[in-house]
């Protein structure tokens, strides 16, 4: 949180009107304790949604670094801070391990270790296709970015017209994709293992053109998950708006100066952007809090 001295000046610029940094903190330590049955709604109800957003982004407590988490989707936002990035963080959360939806994420390997359905994000994979492309020159990295962006505007038309998915216009994709995947694998030969080479310990060493192109053939079905599913997004932007917050947290603040800050942040947080996606006014919604009754619970 930004610093109570510096909400306190920020108040009185505002509204004319000087508070103590006591009371700035007792309003915080209310709003978090109040706000605990919100937390409970929210995890109750993106467990049962069709599709949630999964992301992460480091922070910093105390000067150490901690990792922000978030599961969220249109209408509600979970935040959770742990030491951790990976499988121990997410078993802590609780989510991934009770949730059957779709978890919509970046292709962190943790997050495959979990029996939900699992979408990647394609914003992300364009990124990289378009880099191997410009530095490798590779022409099936340019044939599936563009194939992405048609099955994408495809999808976007359905919706638009509230129409569903032709199963024949699935499979053409589909046909056109293993094709593309197929030059991949010829721009990309297996290395030369005769006998005159020194052999090394170890797996070869790949390039990473060839280890994009092996995650588009192992993972075709989470990367073509929004192709069969009109409810699953092409990319991971939600979680990715819902993270931002943080990351103008620390370019101001710089760290946390307790774990109890920082955990009273992403309470607190998560109720604001979770007000702000149902179209309600923040201040009333805080002023709600205070007097012991959030909306949303």
């Amino acid at each position: 949180m930004i610093p109570y001295e510096r909400t306190c000046d920020l108040v009185e610029d505002v509204y004319g009107i000087r508070i103590s940094p006591a009371t700035i903190k007792r309003a915080e330590k209310e709003c978090f304790q109040n706000l605990e049955l919100f937390e409970k709604a929210v995890m109750e109800r993106l467990l049962v949604s069709h599709s949630a957003h999964c992301d992460e982004t480091g922070m910093r407590i105390l000067g150490t670094k901690w990792w922000l988490h978030v599961v969220s989707n249109s209408l509600w936002t979970y935040y959770f801070a742990h030491p951790k990035r990976g499988t121990e963080a997410m078993d802590a959360l609780g989510f991934l391990p009770q949730y059957k939806g779709v978890a919509v994420h970046d292709g962190l390997a943790s997050y495959n270790k979990y029996g939900c359905e699992h979408a990647l994000c394609n914003a992300h994979l364009k990124r990289e296709l378009t880099g191997i492309e410009e530095n490798f020159k590779q022409q099936w990295a340019k044939k599936i970015n563009e194939l992405l962006s048609e099955m994408k505007k495809y999808t976007d038309e359905c919706r638009q017209m509230e129409i569903p998915i032709d199963p024949e216009k699935v499979r053409e994709f589909e046909e056109v994709y293993d094709a593309i995947i197929q030059e991949g694998i010829e721009e990309n030969p297996p290395p030369d293992t005769s006998k005159d080479q020194v052999k090394k310990r170890g797996r070869p060493a790949q390039t990473k053109a060839k280890n994009l192109l092996d995650r588009f053939i192992i993972h075709k079905e989470p990367i073509l998950r929004f192709l069969n599913n009109l409810r699953v997004s092409f990319d991971n932007n939600q979680a990715e708006r819902d993270i931002r917050m943080m990351k103008l947290q620390q370019k101001i603040s710089g760290t946390f100066r307790s774990i109890e800050g920082a955990v009273a942040f992403c309470r607190i947080r998560a109720y604001i952007s979770s007000i702000k996606k149902n179209g309600m006014n923040v201040m009333d919604a805080i002023l709600a809090v205070l007097n012991g009754a959030p909306l949303l619970s």
